[in-house]
């Protein structure tokens, strides 16, 4: 193998998340700052965040109910009939 040709490792690797969580990992750089880590994120904390471009969930609820108050109706509507 050749000498100097690999980067420096370090054991106490220090991440950073923006929620304030912190550990210690190995790796090339000595420090690493991320934005999200498993503690923060929707799908380990189980929280679901939506991200709302232009009304688009808003409007497919509006419709999913109005799809369900609809289908309620017509089964009262026929059974009032059979």
């Amino acid at each position: 193998m050749k000498k100097d040709i690999h980067p420096e490792y370090f054991d106490k690797c220090q991440v950073k998340c923006a929620c304030g969580n912190s550990f210690v990992i190995g790796s090339t750089k000595k420090e690493i700052l991320i934005e999200v880590c498993s503690a923060c994120h929707p799908f380990y904390t189980g929280q679901d965040k939506v991200m709302d471009t232009a009304g688009r969930v808003e409007k497919f609820r509006s419709r999913q109910k109005k799809a369900v108050t609809k289908k309620a109706v017509t089964k009262k509507t026929t059974t009032k009939k059979a």
